[in-house]
């Protein structure tokens, strides 16, 4: 196949994964006459619905006021198989053919499925790879012990640990950390780093950090694991239940640290790894296919998200999107890269800005944020104001009893908003508004001349100074 002509409606795409970018990609190139295919090789929805984001949301929502633990955790099951339900659904629409197995790439543009009881070989146009990612573990001594998880198995576990020690302080870490500690839950949080949450707002994080203190969870900051020990050796579990809700863990972990230069421990039941996330490549075959990853092992992609083929010959276009590409490992940012792709494909232009890339950590309080820290614009040497205000004199903060927080816009000399940075109540719906008005191309003076409903948290944005 030429790749010079191979973009045109009616054209075939086969897809690998499907998680948000995967069938948000399939759903929408099947709207505007594309053949699809899609292959997943577990569930439907991918990391964020099945072990990530939707279960987690879930759990910090419950954990707000906490009751029953296992009531709570039949709730978030309940959510996660419904929402599966729907993508599978989704995933029948006409123009759509989804297929159980696992896809490999071939090094003469094909794709082999290895399914249950059967392999096919399936040629497209066009390839979307958006395989996602998994936790990453660290090289740490003692990792691999009974009692050590990453986040997939803390959500299915079925008791709540009487000590759980949490390495990184990240958003998966402390939205964990939350939860468990409104359960009951003796909790402390171990972060290599110099503050939690590295890559927001420095003042932001360490306000979160201190209402987290506030909250019973303790933090070791600047702190480095050096191993993991079995303190006592007593794991209980049902081998013959495959569920991974039916096991408990009855022992003690020693967790042993450095900071400032002292060396420290801690005892815990639980030990949760929550140090980043690793593309998953494995099995693709990339190298056949002429794909090299870089350094990190993510997929390299221009600003189409289409991948640079590194041997000659005719191949169907290849593109990557959401975390296997390493770019902003979100799953709304994965959704946004499929639209933009499939564009690509129909040759169609968008408006899609992907450089304004709101997220938010779903603790209490809520922290969300869009656009560049002052850290960021520090080391740019670029021009900028920082307006602030707190919560405190916000009638419906006063109301609902959250009026911990702080609201950080930045604007560039002229006005114009650059970025939003916000710890408090629905600091996430917060920051979403912003993000339009920064999308626009808005000024802080436009933002403050739209009527703001009363009593609602959102004035607390026009009262910035």
């Amino acid at each position: 196949m030429n790749n010079e002509t191979s973009r045109h409606e009616g054209g075939s795409l086969l897809i690998i994964g499907a998680g948000p970018g995967g069938y948000q990609a399939a759903a929408y190139a099947a709207k505007n006459g594309l053949t699809v295919t899609i292959i997943e090789e577990e569930h439907a929805g991918g990391t964020c619905l099945n072990c990530g984001c939707i279960p987690t949301k879930a759990l910090c929502h419950d954990a707000e006021n906490p009751t029953d633990f296992s009531a709570a955790m039949a709730r978030k099951d309940a959510i996660v198989s419904q929402l599966r339900s729907g993508v599978e659904q989704l995933m029948q629409m006409p123009g759509i053919r989804f297929v159980r197995g696992h896809g490999s790439l071939q090094a003469d543009g094909s794709v082999k499925v290895q399914t249950s009881d059967d392999e096919e070989i399936i040629k497209a146009d066009n390839i979307i790879l958006a395989t996602g990612s998994r936790a990453k573990l660290p090289p740490i001594p003692g990792i691999d012990l009974p009692g050590v998880v990453t986040s997939t198995e803390l959500l299915t576990i079925d008791h709540v640990p009487a000590r759980l020690c949490i390495v990184g302080a990240g958003v998966i870490g402390l939205e964990l950390a939350g939860v468990f500690a409104a359960y009951g839950s003796e909790v402390t949080v171990i972060e290599f780093m110099k503050e939690c949450l590295p890559q927001m707002d420095s003042d932001i994080a360490k306000r979160l950090r201190k209402q987290l203190e506030k909250r019973g969870i303790t933090f070791y900051i600047g702190a480095g694991v050096k191993v993991i020990r079995n303190v006592e050796n007593k794991e209980i579990r049902n081998e013959e239940i495959s569920n991974s809700l039916n096991f408990t863990f009855s022992h003690s972990l020693s967790v042993s640290f450095e900071q400032k230069g002292k060396e420290l421990s801690v005892e815990a039941d639980v030990v949760l790894i929550a140090t980043g996330r690793k593309p998953n490549t494995e099995g693709l075959n990339l190298e056949a296919a002429g794909i090299a990853t870089d350094s990190r092992g993510f997929i390299p992609v221009d600003e189409n998200f289409e991948t640079k083929i590194i041997r000659d010959g005719e191949n169907p276009h290849l593109y990557a999107i959401g975390d296997v590409n390493g770019r902003q490992m979100l799953a709304h940012a994965a959704e946004a890269q499929a639209h933009r792709v499939v564009n690509h494909i129909l040759e169609r232009k968008d408006g899609l800005r992907l450089d304004i890339m709101p997220a938010a950590v779903f603790t209490t309080p809520e922290v969300a944020c869009v656009g560049p820290t002052e850290e960021q614009l520090k080391a740019e040497n670029r021009d900028f104001i920082v307006h602030k205000a707190t919560f405190r004199a916000n009638g419906r903060a006063l109301c609902i009893g959250e009026t911990e927080g702080l609201v950080k816009l930045i604007t560039d000399p002229d006005d114009r908003l650059l970025a939003a940075h916000i710890m408090g109540p629905h600091a996430a719906d917060l920051v979403q508004e912003v993000t339009a008005y920064i999308t626009l191309g808005a000024t802080l003076k436009q933002l403050r001349e739209t009527v703001h409903i009363h009593p609602t948290l959102s004035e607390v944005l026009i009262e910035v100074n």
